[in-house]
């Protein structure tokens, strides 16, 4: 039996219908800021109003929510929990043996203050990682530096929340771009054009913000000119390559540029002082720069650093397009290297249907809607950042005993948080599959002469749901476009609205919640990085709102 989705279920009022289809968002909001539940509760519990919501009010059959409950969970596990375990332990290994105390001591070469090693680790390589492998790699990885580098776990969490702002968009070799191409019809170059003269007035904004939340506005100008290197050197080349190379490449050159001239200039400047937190100890600052010898020799850094340069060249291998495709078995080229990748893919990639769901729910133009369990084990990033820990292995001279040992702790310690990230994954798929996202962002779309402003309201709103830029673009590209084009707004801002609101809502995702939480060993309080993350996330969402309708309105010479 087939089921229709229907968007305005309350007596067929848009407005009535979007106020219940909030309910499970703002149940989520105060579970965590206000009641503090634990991560793994709130998401819960969400899933659980969510689908009382779908089926109850938005009468989708309960067999049929449930399977999509089941679809998100599974998502949940594979590729992002899959990610988050193997980020972790890939980290937990070099702690085990002492790798990390070398590579403490080389970012410690560079600067030992607090705010500069935020710049050059959770903006500039973690804008690395978003756009080699995306899905929560960044924040693993980086935060989990941070916190090896003395950070509050806290802090740490929510700095790279904060920082990863600015290169979401191009994430994953530019996916959440061209994803948007499919359902338009609007080029992908186009958008990344668009994108590229909005973002980098956030690229160039973050490392300021970032640093004035840590230190306070007097000490961010003590490393002004740092801060300037940094967020105009990335600004710049986001810029450059967005609009004249495409949206692959501005996260990973923007990052490189950024980190290399910070470093470079780090050389020849040196803050007044050097700032560290009031929490620090004195005894926390001496472990932290004298525990380890002042030297070691260039190959003792290079083979402290290699886990992690073996880490970021797998998942750019990974990320090729032509390479991925051979990795899950959808390869069809003639290469026949790649023919022979894709033949050991093709049994390691599982799409079974889903039952009871799979092309029952028909979408609003009557299409079914497919649904399928994604299962690409060998073609996911975390299978990658695996076989940089099995490298690792060889390298840091771990026995296969102790390897194995470390890898069952770190899955006994992520339980909970891979509890709360199926659990939240399977609230936005129900919020999908019933119709209750389409509810909301058709009455945004209901805005008229004020769209533009909130236009990113839409981009926003779908990154919290679905934890994506990607899902964002593909759920809301195509209402975005139409609504545009019938009140006279370009509808290439709007696309670029949809992707540059969404990055702003990534630091307040439940998955991202959960990723940053798990990465720094805070499982179950994820409440406390939420009521962190969100002012941040509202304020940077109003300033790319009047951007977008400065843009439409007054600034319309800068859509191409």
């Amino acid at each position: 039996m087939t089921w229709t989705q229907n968007f305005t279920p309350i007596g067929g009022s848009l407005f009535w219908s979007s106020v219940v289809a909030l309910i499970p968002i703002l149940y989520f909001f105060w579970a965590l800021a206000i009641k503090r539940m634990k991560g793994y509760v709130a998401g819960v519990t969400t899933l659980l109003v969510a689908l009382v919501v779908a089926i109850f009010v938005y009468g989708m059959p309960a067999g049929t929510a449930i399977m999509s409950a089941s679809q998100g969970a599974v998502y949940g596990v594979l590729p992002i929990g899959w990610i988050i375990i193997t980020s972790v332990f890939l980290y937990k290994l070099t702690v085990k043996t002492g790798q990390f105390d070398i590579v403490r001591n080389s970012v410690l070469s560079i600067t030992e203050d607090r705010r500069l090693q935020a710049l050059l680790v959770a903006f500039s390589f973690g804008a690395f990682l978003e756009g080699a492998a995306g899905f929560g790699a960044p924040v693993a990885i980086s935060a989990a530096l941070l916190v090896g580098l003395g950070f509050n776990p806290l802090y740490a969490a929510g700095i790279c929340l904060l920082a990863n702002t600015a290169p979401v968009a191009f994430g994953a070799i530019g996916i959440p771009i061209t994803a948007m191409e499919g359902p338009t019809g609007v080029p992908a170059m186009e958008i990344s054009k668009m994108v590229g003269r909005q973002l980098p007035f956030i690229s160039v904004f973050i490392p300021f913000y970032l640093v004035m939340i840590m230190s306070g506005f007097k000490k961010t100008i003590e490393v002004m000119p740092a801060i300037l290197v940094s967020g105009i050197s990335f600004a710049v080349t986001q810029y450059l390559s967005s609009n004249f190379l495409g949206p692959e490449l501005p996260d990973i050159l923007s990052a490189l540029v950024s980190l290399f001239a910070l470093a470079v200039f780090l050389k020849f400047w040196k803050p007044k002082t050097i700032f560290r937190f009031k929490s620090e100890s004195d005894a926390e600052v001496a472990a932290t720069t004298e525990a380890a010898p002042k030297k070691y020799t260039s190959g003792e850094i290079f083979k402290a650093w290699s886990p992690f340069l073996i880490l970021t060249a797998f998942i750019c291998v990974w990320g090729i397009p032509q390479i991925k495709s051979a990795l899950t078995g959808h390869y069809e080229g003639t290469n026949g290297i790649l023919k022979a990748i894709n033949s050991i893919g093709h049994p390691l990639t599982l799409m079974p249907e889903v039952p009871g769901l799979n092309n029952l729910i028909l979408n609003g133009n009557n299409e079914p809607i497919p649904a399928v369990y994604k299962l690409e084990l060998l073609g996911a990033a975390g299978t990658a950042i695996l076989l940089s820990a099995i490298v690792t292995k060889f390298i840091v001279k771990i026995s296969w005993k102790e390897w194995v040992k470390s890898f069952g702790e770190v899955c006994n310690e992520l339980k909970f948080p891979i509890l709360t990230i199926m659990a939240v994954v399977g609230f936005a798929y129900v919020t999908n599959s019933s119709g209750m996202s389409t509810t909301l962002g058709m009455l945004l779309a209901k805005t008229g002469a004020l769209f533009p402003f909130f236009s990113p309201v839409l981009g926003w709103l779908g990154v919290f749901i679905t934890g994506s830029d990607t899902s964002a673009n593909l759920l809301f590209g195509n209402l975005q476009k139409i609504t545009a084009t019938s009140i006279g707004m370009d509808p290439l801002l709007a696309l670029a609205a949809n992707s540059s609101g969404g990055v702003t809502g990534k630091m307040i995702s439940p998955q991202s919640i959960a990723v940053a939480c798990a990465a720094v060993g805070l499982a179950g309080k994820e409440s406390d990085l939420f009521r962190f993350t969100v002012k941040h996330s509202l304020f940077l969402l109003l300033i790319v709102c009047i951007l977008t309708y400065l843009q439409s309105n007054v600034l319309s010479w800068m859509i191409p």
